[in-house]
């Protein structure tokens, strides 16, 4: 029943509903991925790198923390399973749903901003949950509910599970160390972090993405520079594979189409609504700020991570398409790795993977407190009990075998995005508002857009959560008087 289920959603309902809408969101907006590419790289800026005198966390903190969950097993095991079953075709189709990934990635997280709430410490919470129930009416609460428990269940519980089994099979693979073992110190690390709230977690990602993130690049820059002249080439195959003009592998061209998108969407997480849970957590001037940004969490994940695999098994000796449906997933990544670099690839890879896990289960248990939130707002009691829950899930998790809780998971994460990507669609025009308040202050000579609330006095907005910091409240107040002098000339 749950093979049945996850090829219904998975196989047809869901890949058609994320390439249509990233289709439309990609031409409604004007190619907004594109047009506001460069401006992506303002988050690099040292500025960034800090939270602001208030202490709100900065937008590169919830860049950061996006990425720590989008960046997981599906960037190291998910890409070979896409070669060895689609061909080196589905790395071109990856990378197209990637780009289109960027633009639904920019709607929902530039409506999580618009939508965000206000709490007592100085952060923010906001998601798909709060953008439904406050975009979309109260009669809508029922599915901002639903959409809530489906969150909860999938991330915060069922994936958590997975990615502590994950850690330690991979540990104990590369290094001979039991998983119990592993399960428990997984768990006092995670008990640390995660008891000290969003900001902690916010804190650990900034240090431990950049690493992980930029280890793995490294080694696959290293890749690519012992076998340059053969870049060209293998470039070549995977166009060339994309469009059945390569000796067909595995199902032709369909093969290739259909996992280079399915493992692109599993991977990137564009359009399934975790990332705007972590988005609404900035303070920015303007909610399109954030859907930019978050926008370059999907390049990041899919055409720059992703990539980084691909080419290290395509361009490795030990890749034939006669003999590769044989191997697969992370074995077939360690191989190759391997033929590289030596011997110390594979145990590369399972740190790699080790960090990729690690950050996940983090990024996880945000999204499960924040679907909690939502019902609960501040009681303490609560919280603690699911931290507590999430430490014995780190050391259940390690030990057990978790097929089942994988499929059941992946049917509760097809009906998460199910709920998510009808709200985008409704909310769409919404979207283009704030894009075009955006896009408007750009074309008029502003810099630094700012987001001025008594424009959208028809939204149920949390105005305390739209309080500017000085010099974004002065910017706000020049527009408005630009504005004023422009209507009476």
């Amino acid at each position: 029943m749950l093979d049945f289920l996850n090829d219904l959603l998975w196989g047809k309902v869901l890949i058609g509903m994320l390439v249509v809408l990233g289709l439309t969101f990609t031409i409604g907006s004007r190619f907004v991925q594109f047009r506001y590419f460069g401006r992506m790289f303002k988050i690099l800026s040292p500025s960034s790198f800090k939270s602001d005198q208030h202490g709100h966390l900065s937008s590169l903190q919830a860049l950061l923390l996006s990425v720590a969950g989008r960046v997981g097993g599906g960037n190291i095991a998910g890409v070979a399973v896409a070669i060895t079953l689609g061909g080196p075709g589905a790395i071109f189709w990856m990378w197209v749903v990637g780009l289109m990934g960027m633009a639904t990635s920019y709607f929902e997280c530039t409506l999580a901003q618009t939508f965000k709430t206000a709490e007592s410490d100085g952060t923010y919470r906001g998601g798909p949950a709060h953008y439904i129930a406050r975009g979309l009416g109260s009669r809508w609460n029922w599915l901002a509910g639903l959409y809530s428990i489906l969150l909860l269940v999938t991330f915060g519980l069922g994936f958590t599970a997975l990615q502590s089994y994950s850690v330690a099979t991979s540990f104990e693979d590369a290094f001979g160390i039991p998983t119990y073992y592993t399960g428990i110190a997984l768990a006092l690390i995670v008990g640390l972090i995660i008891f000290g709230g969003v900001k902690r977690i916010a804190r650990v990602s900034e240090v431990l993405v950049p690493v992980m993130a930029g280890g793995y690049l490294g080694v696959a820059l290293i890749v690519l520079g012992l076998n340059i002249e053969r870049i060209p080439d293998v470039v070549i195959l995977i166009v060339k594979s994309a469009f059945g003009l390569e000796p067909a592998i595995g199902g032709g061209i369909g093969a290739a189409i259909l996992m280079g998108v399915k493992r692109g969407l599993f991977s990137n997480e564009a359009g399934l609504g975790s990332a705007p849970n972590a988005a609404a957590i900035a303070y920015v001037p303007h909610p399109a700020n954030q859907g930019i940004v978050q926008s370059f969490s999907v390049f990041i994940d899919t055409l720059v991570l992703c990539s980084c695999t691909a080419f290290i098994i395509l361009l490795s000796g030990i890749y034939d398409p006669a003999t590769i449906a044989n191997q697969g997933g992370v074995a077939l990544t360690q191989m190759a790795l391997a033929d590289h670099v030596g011997e110390w690839g594979r145990m590369f890879v399972s740190v790699a993977l080790l960090l990729f896990g690690f950050s996940t289960i983090l990024y996880n248990y945000y999204l499960g407190e924040n679907s909690i939130h939502f019902f609960t707002k501040d009681n303490a009691n609560v919280f603690n009990g699911f931290r507590v829950l999430i430490i014995c899930l780190c050391c259940w998790g390690a030990i057990m075998d978790l097929g089942t809780v994988f499929a059941f998971a992946d049917v509760t994460m097809g009906l998460l995005a199910l709920a998510n990507l009808f709200a985008l669609a409704l909310l769409f025009k919404t979207g283009l508002r704030i894009m075009k308040d955006y896009d408007q202050q750009l074309a008029q000579g502003h810099a630094d857009p700012v987001f001025d609330p008594t424009s959208f006095s028809d939204l149920d907005l949390d105005t305390t959560a739209w309080e500017l910091e000085p010099e974004h409240e002065r910017l706000k107040k020049q527009r408005k008087a630009s504005v004023k002098a422009s209507a009476s000339s």
